[in-house]
């Protein structure tokens, strides 16, 4: 039985952690369930990453773990690479991702948190790095999470301790803090489909690879004089609304 649902709403592509029963805890199938959708949105224009039940991801699944105690070191190495490719795939998802995170969202499952582009929390939401607890650390994740929270790591990675979602907020782990999560997803979607769909992937990109100099220029240029960049330019002038422009339904 699948861990993992996923299905198109217009051009948002909604991909759910279905196992409530574990919180949602990660095992190898869920991993390698996640990676694949994350291959698989095609036109999708957003991504919105949630969890079903009581909780978004509680992190390992602890007969996951278990069964990784006799692994070797080399075997250990090809299991780490695993998640790490998982959190990749979210992370370089060329639509932008929106996490709706409620309850435990803890080690693997803030990992996840810190892959998405905006994450939006309740306020019952419960983060932690609490690897050191266990005598190990949140290696694989932290290339996605510090450049979220930075600094804060040298106190949240090393007392492993829990911390709520305005802690979340402050830290800069999460964007938002609502008693309705959902309608303010909703208007983050509204903004994304007001956006040109090119520019948007193009502006995710240029986040990641941080371009300097003449390169600016070019891929400003590049923008400037592609078919959306003169459809946005011309609407804007011509003080009507860009075709690119998809409303969101209901």
């Amino acid at each position: 039985m699948s861990g993992l649902r996923t299905e198109r709403d217009g051009p948002v592509y909604k991909v759910t952690l279905a196992r409530p029963d574990r919180r949602n805890a990660f095992d190898a199938a869920l991993i390698a369930e996640l990676t694949e959708a994350f291959t698989l949105l095609g036109d999708a224009r957003a991504v919105v990453l949630s969890g079903e039940g009581p909780a978004f991801c509680a992190g390992a699944d602890v007969e996951w773990q278990r069964s990784s105690v006799d692994l070797s070191y080399d075997e250990n190495v090809e299991d780490a690479m695993r998640l790490y490719e998982m959190c990749e795939a979210i992370d370089t998802c060329p639509a932008p991702v929106i996490a709706r995170v409620h309850g435990y969202a803890l080690g693997g499952g803030s990992g996840l948190v810190a892959c998405a582009d905006i994450a939006v929390a309740a306020p019952d939401a419960v983060f932690g790095f609490s690897e050191v607890r266990l005598g190990i650390i949140p290696a694989v994740i932290s290339p996605f999470v510090l450049p979220k929270i930075g600094a804060h790591a040298r106190r949240y990675f090393l007392t492993g301790e829990r911390f709520d979602a305005d802690t979340a907020l402050h830290i800069g782990l999460v964007h938002e803090v609502s008693d309705d999560p959902d309608a303010i997803i909703d208007e983050l979607l509204g903004a994304i489909l007001s956006g040109g769909p090119d520019a948007i992937r193009a502006a995710k990109l240029l986040i990641r690879q941080r371009p300097t100099g003449v390169e600016t220029a070019r891929i400003a240029a590049e923008r400037r004089t592609s078919g959306e960049g003169q459809e946005g330019l011309r609407a804007f002038l011509d003080k009507r609304r860009a075709s690119f422009v998809e409303e969101r339904a209901g």
